[in-house]
């Protein structure tokens, strides 16, 4: 496998949803490899120098497309854009330094999420780990 087949990346555009005021609008960058099958990281641009970092789930992403998902930290679920036709996609993220709402479009998040599936198919996430290197690098920490 070359490295293009085994990565995916995406750049999506979300509002933080802000009670009482006008959402404000951010950009987010996928990222997912085969050498982690089960996490996409999310880094949200939030025009600070670095951006905020958080790992979610993958399938957590994609039943949130079509119904609630998830418990704690990380929820996630369906909604409509102000234009009844826009289907929309609600994350919620909660962290001891505070909570954060975004809404984004559907329609590039499934794009992005088909390709992580082209990568490693559902089901077969547990072929790309490396049970024996992770065990390594536990015991060397």
């Amino acid at each position: 496998m070359n490295s293009s087949s085994i990565t995916a990346t995406a750049e999506v555009g979300l509002r933080l949803v802000v009670p009482d005021r006008t959402a404000v609008p951010l950009v987010a960058r996928l990222d997912y490899t085969a050498s982690d099958p089960y996490a996409i990281k999310v880094a949200f641009h939030t025009g600070e120098e670095d951006p905020v970092e958080w790992i979610f789930a993958r399938e957590l992403l994609t039943v949130g497309i079509v119904r609630p998902a998830g418990e704690g930290d990380v929820q996630v679920w369906p909604g409509t854009g102000e234009d009844e036709g826009d289907r929309m996609i609600n994350i919620s993220l909660s962290s001891p330094f505070g909570q954060a709402h975004f809404d984004a479009p559907v329609s590039p998040l499934a794009e992005f999420l088909h390709k992580t599936y082209e990568i490693v198919p559902a089901g077969q996430e547990a072929e790309y780990v490396d049970l024996d290197s992770e065990i390594e690098q536990h015991l060397q920490s």
